[in-house]
């Protein structure tokens, strides 16, 4: 079940769990974090620790109190010297057991921290709950009042919260129920991860893996077709062994969607959703209707992978398969000083002060490059408000990693322009926003590789992977917002979700998005029971928006000769949650209530495809 974050409950966020594995080896230390810049010694972080500790108690003499402004904005002062300081404690601790799973000490201090902001939970939990039980008169005269100015935009929020919390009882029912309405998502990662094991399949050469995730991506792009038919039917007939338990606890999870959106008088589950990003319902079906009537594009791209091919129809197992020849993607190998210089140059649209702040990323050690033993084999950025980001890679010289490290650095310029600009409580980015700074910079360098493309093997290279870019982060993306639509809308009138149901509506959606040239095999109507996201209601849709919205910015900033394009655009970055956004996009130069957005992407992907499609024609492939 989805909930908001609050101002005093943000570093909640930090205590998710960062799988990590770490040693120090020979690497240059240029290319590793340095944890001195969140705290020189230890020294300094026990003090802190310790600040932290003795201020707690201060927050619960606040209780019952908060009808004044004066108490408010005392509170909330208090509440964020505190949270500064928790944010870089867990920060500290993560990224230390980050480096090193087998840190003893990074264990130790991971430990203490997560109990001191489990205290902070105990100590702040009565903010909320008493702000929403003051009358709307009072909660108005609190907005407006001088010492809590700069909280406007936060009171706005909280009042329309307020128009769906409930009675004293009622809401201390629903919190007693909430960790029962998690479990179909914990009963399901049992099943999916825990009792489920992945078969296995010979390979062309005589070898036997096992198809986990990682092998079975490598399946699907090896070239030996009937290998990739095994491969899928292998992994997709094994899930029939969840399918049933996988079908109960999404239904479960859907009814708990519908009960608590249906409590807090919401129409429907996807409406609590949207409120809770502050996003108009019209943006969702924007996104639905203008995808589904370019749906002919995708379905010419599968005619495309069918002739190029040369099969009859395509198949699951073909949808993954490189349409050019393996040698281009090993010869598009970047070093990391190489990756850093295109980077700079491919990002230069968006201004001086951009690159500027790039190059100190680069120069300042704000990135660990490279995989090493017990060291954390994702990527992501983090940091705090008083620290710069951190980015970890685990960096490999392909194309994917060059695009993975722009990816993150959007993310980090994002922090870095909001942190200069909004206070502590609007310092963060929307969920809705999130990804726009990050795929912005991906539209930027696959831009400037398209143009720099010397041969036409590279061209299609490139060509392909933007296209199955879109086609994964918008395409299938919408097809699970529609999957969720249907079924939530059929649990809310009182229907119910078997595997046979679920089996049956998803081979549907699968032949109506790739059209006709697509074979829709049995095997593949299980597909669903994949998505860990459905727990998560109705957040997919949000790539998908976030991916046009990138687009339709950076395409206003190659196109203004002005340069006004790229202020806004910078002018976003430093925004933060200090509005809703929607209007935060439409300050930058979007409005995602448009269908416009989308249909510019859309028809760039069409673009695309029919580039392809000339290049393959030219070189004899159609």
């Amino acid at each position: 079940m989805k909930k908001r974050s609050y101002v005093w409950l943000i570093v909640i966020l930090l205590l998710i769990p960062l799988r990590t594995d770490a040693e120090e080896t020979k690497i240059n230390a240029k290319y590793q974090w340095n944890l001195a810049d969140i705290y020189v010694s230890e020294a300094n972080f026990k003090r802190d620790y310790q600040a932290v500790a003795d201020a707690l108690p201060k927050l619960s003499s606040y209780e019952g109190k908060l009808a004044r402004a004066s108490n408010v904005a005392k509170l909330f002062a208090l509440n964020e010297r505190i949270a500064r300081k928790l944010e870089k404690l867990s920060l500290y601790a993560h990224l230390k057991q980050d480096l090193n799973i087998e840190d003893k000490t990074a264990a130790h201090l991971k430990a203490q921290v997560e109990t001191l902001i489990s205290d902070y939970a105990a100590k702040t939990a009565f903010i909320e709950p008493e702000l929403l039980s003051l009358s709307e008169r009072t909660l108005a005269k609190l907005q407006k009042s001088k010492p809590l100015k700069p909280y406007r935009y936060y009171f706005e929020e909280l009042r329309e919260r307020k128009k769906h919390t409930l009675s004293k009882r009622e809401e201390q029912l629903l919190a007693k129920l909430s960790p029962i309405m998690s479990d179909p998502e914990n009963i399901y990662n049992n099943a999916a991860r825990g009792d489920y094991d992945p078969p296995s399949v010979r390979t062309p050469d005589g070898k036997t893996v096992s198809l986990t995730d990682e092998n079975y991506t490598k399946a699907l792009e090896h070239p030996d077709r009937n290998y990739r038919k095994r491969a899928f039917q292998t992994r997709f007939q094994s899930y029939e062994t969840i399918e049933n338990t996988s079908a109960a606890t999404l239904y479960a999870s859907v009814k708990a969607d519908e009960l608590y959106a249906k409590a807090r008088k919401y129409k429907s589950g996807l409406d609590a959703a949207l409120s809770a990003d502050d996003v108009p319902k019209q943006v969702f079906t924007n996104l639905i209707s203008t995808v589904n009537t370019h749906l002919p594009s995708l379905h010419r791209y599968v005619e495309l992978r069918k002739k190029a091919l040369g099969v009859d129809r395509v198949h699951t197992y073909d949808m993954s398969v490189p349409l050019v020849e393996e040698t281009i993607a090993k010869k598009m190998k970047f070093p990391f000083e190489t990756a850093q210089s295109l980077i700079l140059e491919g990002l230069k649209p968006l201004g001086d002060d951009y690159i500027q702040n790039v190059r100190r990323a680069f120069e300042q050690r704000w990135i660990d490059v490279y995989p090493r033993p017990k060291k954390y084999t994702g990527g992501y950025n983090t940091g705090a408000y008083d620290t710069h980001p951190f980015i970890l890679l685990n960096y490999d010289g392909s194309l994917d990693g060059l695009l993975t490290t722009a990816h993150e650095i959007g993310h980090a310029m994002n922090s870095v322009y909001t942190n200069k600009t909004q206070p502590y409580h609007y310092s963060r980015q929307s969920i809705f926003t999130a990804e726009v700074a990050s795929t912005a910079n991906e539209w930027l360098m696959m831009d400037y590789f398209l143009k720099q493309a010397k041969t036409d093997e590279e061209k299609l290279y490139l060509l392909n992977q933007q296209i199955d870019q879109i086609r994964g982060t918008l395409y299938t993306q919408v097809m699970y917002s529609e999957f969720e639509q249907a079924i939530h809308d059929k649990v809310r009138q009182g229907g119910s979700l078997t595997a046979a149901e679920l089996n049956e509506l998803w081979l549907r959606l699968l032949k109506k998005y790739y059209g006709p040239a697509y074979a829709a095999d049995p095997e593949a109507a299980r597909g669903w029971l994949r998505i860990p996201h459905f727990y998560d209601a109705f957040y997919v849709y949000k790539y998908a928006t976030s991916l046009a919205a990138s687009f339709e910015l950076v395409k206003q900033m190659k196109a203004d000769e002005t340069g006004e394009a790229t202020k806004r655009y910078l002018q976003f970055l430093r925004s933060g949650t200090s509005d809703d956004p929607i209007r935060l996009l439409q300050k930058a130069g979007v409005d995602m209530t448009s269908p416009k957005p989308l249909e510019n992407l859309l028809s760039y992907f069409d673009s695309l495809v029919r580039e392809m499609e000339q290049l393959l024609k030219k070189q004899g492939r159609l």
